[in-house]
């Protein structure tokens, strides 16, 4: 089946995602405002999927613009599929909700069609992103992600979000939530780098096994960090394409 701007895959709860999104993510010298021009200028190219998070700091900046493009009649809510994350430090139950209801907020939207836990990892809850001690070392905290993924079905239930998934995990990891005892939804996807250097063929298998959908972010590859990929080995484009 070719692929369209409207090509979409159903998820394991019913709800249908774009298979193309645009990501928001900015290191913190972009102005917040290029983040608004951006999903401004990828919704009326065609784009229905926009992803941002509670830590990018900029969630006022993209729901504007999806608000604008909605009320020039570009698109309608029902059009744009939005995801958003809870940030590590609001993974303790009592605060989940609260982090969701921040990020609605700010987006002045009614609700956010997939929720993700954007980490496995959870810092000690406060205002600091993250937390650190006196030396600089970030402060871990030690909620079980189970109790954090039960807060994450009741947003569901509550209407706030359509679907709920998870980034950045592992397969043992996805096992502790797929395994609880009472699990009322799992996760409808894993969010996490997938490119040539790192393509998560053993993660996409099991997510596969599991009906779960592998999302993959920094699919041109990622250059945060030099050090995450092998640079000795490279791929010729010709032969590469000649292979597919």
């Amino acid at each position: 089946m070719a692929l369209t701007k409207h090509s979409r895959i159903t998820l394991n709860d019913g709800h249908k995602i774009p298979v193309v999104g645009l990501g928001t993510y900015a290191p913190d010298e972009v102005p917040k405002s290029q983040a608004e021009e951006a999903v401004k200028v990828a919704l009326e190219v065609g784009y229905q999927h926009i992803d941002s998070a509670f830590i990018y700091g900029n969630e006022v900046e993209v729901g504007r613009a999806i608000n604008a493009k909605i009320t020039d009649g570009t698109v309608k809510r029902e059009d744009v599929f939005y995801t958003s994350k809870l940030w590590s430090t609001y993974h303790t139950p009592e605060l989940v909700h609260s982090c969701l209801v921040k990020s609605l907020k700010n987006l002045q939207l009614d609700y956010v069609d997939l929720y993700l836990i954007h980490i496995p990892i959870e810092f000690k809850p406060g205002e600091d992103l993250p937390p650190t001690d006196e030396s600089g070392k970030e402060i871990y905290h030690n909620t079980d992600i189970r109790d954090t993924w039960k807060a994450m079905e009741d947003c569901k239930e509550a209407g706030l979000v359509k679907s709920i998934g998870v980034s950045n995990f592992n397969h043992k990891q996805l096992e502790l939530i797929l395994n609880m005892p009472g699990l009322r939804y799992k996760p409808v996807c894993n969010q996490v780098e997938c490119h040539l250097f790192l393509n998560q063929s053993k993660l996409l298998e099991f997510c596969k096994s599991h009906d779960i959908i592998l999302e993959a972010y920094g699919v041109l590859g990622s250059t945060r960090d030099v050090n995450w990929y092998e640079t000795m080995y490279y791929f010729q484009v010709e032969t590469f394409t000649h292979s597919l």
